[in-house]
């Protein structure tokens, strides 16, 4: 019968492959992965790590962008705001649109490799990508990742720290390979990474990153209602829903183990009270 294991043998491998390929072994979380077929080389630039990488992505990319930039009336350098959703698999930047005040959706990226479930981080070591509000200045520019460019997003917040949730170097970065990170291809986050470099070289001094498990429409939260996380989704739910009422992420703090909200209006109205 020595014939027929050397049948099954190669059968075996092409299961394993089409299983593979049909993202049998994928996480619970969609991930938007390139074809590993796909053969396309990276227009990522190739230059040491460390702020020549930083310069030389900046100007790969700020040609590609400055005919969207001014075709939705935004400027390379001004004020930006990142929002992720991790069932979607996407990242959205956001640039501050100089008339109106608001922020403008400029693109949206797919993300490339995420890890965990839905739910927020609670631990070291446990996989998960946070889900919250966080921030990121100055020194959370990471030109000399192991990862091609990388910015720490802030994790643990003042509501994780509350929460006793532990955890460290949580970045949005390059290289498609994520361990409770947001990874991108290397070409995307060059983008990213320039345009939130820009803005905080001209005066930004820091920018918000919001992490949602999904968007946080009301019919889709309702199918959550008996999930563990469910009350702690609500809670993410006020936040989003005054960036998407008033296009301008709001002031966050932590009290009583919940996020508040003081909403930021565009500039030239009223503000608006604390929620």
């Amino acid at each position: 019968m020595k014939w027929l294991r050397w049948l099954l043998l190669p059968m075996a491998g092409l299961t394993y492959l089409f299983a593979q390929r049909c993202e049998l072994f994928e996480s619970v979380i969609p991930s938007s992965v390139p074809n590993p077929l796909d053969l396309t080389p990276s227009l990522a630039v190739d230059a040491p790590a460390g702020p020549a990488r930083a310069r030389a992505a900046a100007t790969r990319v700020i040609p590609l962008l400055e005919p969207e930039l001014t075709a939705k009336e935004l400027q390379w350098g001004d004020p930006v705001f990142l929002r992720a959703f991790k069932e979607e698999a996407t990242l959205e930047l956001f640039i501050k649109h100089r008339q109106s005040g608001r922020f403008v959706l400029f693109r949206s990226y797919p993300i490339a490799k995420q890890s965990g479930t839905l739910g927020p981080k609670l631990r070291e070591g446990d996989g998960q990508v946070p889900e919250g509000f966080y921030a990121a200045g100055r020194s959370a520019m990471k030109p000399n990742s192991t990862y091609h460019l990388a910015v720490n997003i802030g994790y643990p917040n003042a509501l994780d720290q509350a929460l006793k949730r532990t955890g460290s170097f949580i970045m949005i970065h390059g290289n498609q390979v994520s361990i409770g990170c947001l990874a991108m291809t290397d070409e995307k986050i060059e983008e990213i990474y320039s345009l939130c470099d820009a803005a905080l070289q001209q005066g930004q001094s820091f920018f918000r990153i919001h992490i949602f498990p999904f968007r946080m429409q009301d019919d889709r939260l309702e199918r959550e209602k008996t999930h563990l996380h469910y009350d702690f989704w609500q809670n993410l739910q006020e936040g989003y829903r005054l960036f998407e009422t008033h296009g301008v992420p709001a002031e966050t703090q932590v009290q009583n183990h919940r996020y508040q909200f003081q909403a930021l209006l565009p500039e030239g109205t009223e503000s608006a009270p604390a929620k």
